[in-house]
């Protein structure tokens, strides 16, 4: 357990970095997650403060969610699967426009412990970031269990957003 805990306090420094640097920016952020359920922006808003930056998130835990929350194409979702660069990418450009934030962040994943493939395994994330001068993607590969796949996937998100914000994206 006291593993878990250092990590959830590795996310929180992350996430109070992340934070000062979109206040004093006047960022907006919106998250768009599946694989993690919402922790990102739980983690976010575990914080004092975080309403002057989070505008929302999405959870779109299944394709249907994906589609019409987010307007994620069926053709999209097919032709690459839930988990894949596209389907990230249109989710987090997908909440930027619906959202109005100036950036968004998306990931969607195999948490586990089944679901993997030998093309896409268990521990598998496409990170996604979404901004005025474009969209970055991310792959990552997590080794551990659920948890831990969860846990990385916050951490390199909020790592993600923090490096785009200092881009000025």
């Amino acid at each position: 357990m006291g593993g878990l805990m250092a990590t959830e306090a590795v996310a929180l420094a992350e996430a109070e970095r992340l934070l000062a640097l979109l206040r004093a920016q006047g960022t907006r952020v919106v998250t768009a997650e599946s694989c993690t359920g919402g922790l990102v922006a739980a983690t976010l808003t575990a914080l004092p403060g975080a309403s002057a930056v989070l505008a929302g998130g999405y959870v779109t835990y299944s394709n249907e969610m994906k589609q019409s929350a987010l307007g994620v194409s069926a053709r999209l979702l097919k032709q690459h699967g839930a988990v894949s660069e596209a389907v990230a990418r249109a989710m987090a450009e997908g909440a930027r426009k619906r959202s109005g934030a100036d950036l968004s962040v998306a990931l969607t994943g195999i948490a586990g412990p089944e679901g993997g493939s030998a093309e896409k395994p268990v521990g598998l994330v496409f990170i996604a970031v979404a901004g005025a001068e474009g969209t970055r993607v991310t792959r990552q590969e997590f080794a551990g269990g659920r948890a831990a796949v969860r846990g990385a996937s916050v951490r390199a998100a909020l790592s993600l957003l923090r490096d785009m914000a200092e881009r000025g994206a």
